[in-house]
């Protein structure tokens, strides 16, 4: 009786590791879907309260992501997830990049080193994007390649 237990033991035990490689598997496949086809960065993304919004709004949690630019869009997926739809769409027309700073020592320990935080509104969205120089430059460089007559705003820190 007891050698059988340990076989179902063992047997679920190999059971929950392959399914964990299996799950390993199809982001690290995702992730390279992605990937790719190019025009992507990472970044993080967390979302703001809404101006006006109560005091006890707190701002969202910091998401690690890739972006990809698509025309007039960059599209947000979630490096952890299995969706292929992104989980926030930001629109070229109308963007108002509000701000830049550092991240603060809370900040720190949930974005990867040597980001830079640029807060942006979209709409009535307001969030912020955590991305190393290089995404920044090249968000930045696609916002000003903006055809004529679309409206963005960059706000310089002050």
């Amino acid at each position: 009786m007891g050698g059988h237990l340990a076989l179902d033991a063992g047997g679920v035990l190999a059971g929950l590791v392959l399914v964990a490689a299996l799950v390993f598997v199809v982001m690290a496949v995702r992730r390279w879907l992605f990937v790719r086809g190019g025009g992507t960065v990472e970044c993080s993304l967390r979302t703001l309260p809404a101006e006006g919004a109560g005091p006890d709004s707190a701002p969202g949690v910091w998401r690690l992501g890739i972006g990809r630019y698509r025309g007039d869009e960059l599209h947000w997926h979630r490096v952890f997830g299995f969706r292929r739809r992104p989980r926030q769409v930001i629109h070229r027309r109308g963007l108002v990049v509000s701000n830049r700073r550092a991240p603060g020592p809370d900040e720190a320990d949930g974005l990867l080193p040597d980001v830079s935080v640029i807060e942006v509104r979209d709409g009535a969205h307001v969030m912020e994007l955590a991305m190393g120089a290089a995404a920044l430059t090249g968000f930045l460089a696609w916002l000003e390649a903006a055809p004529p007559g679309f409206p963005v705003e960059v706000h310089p820190p002050e």
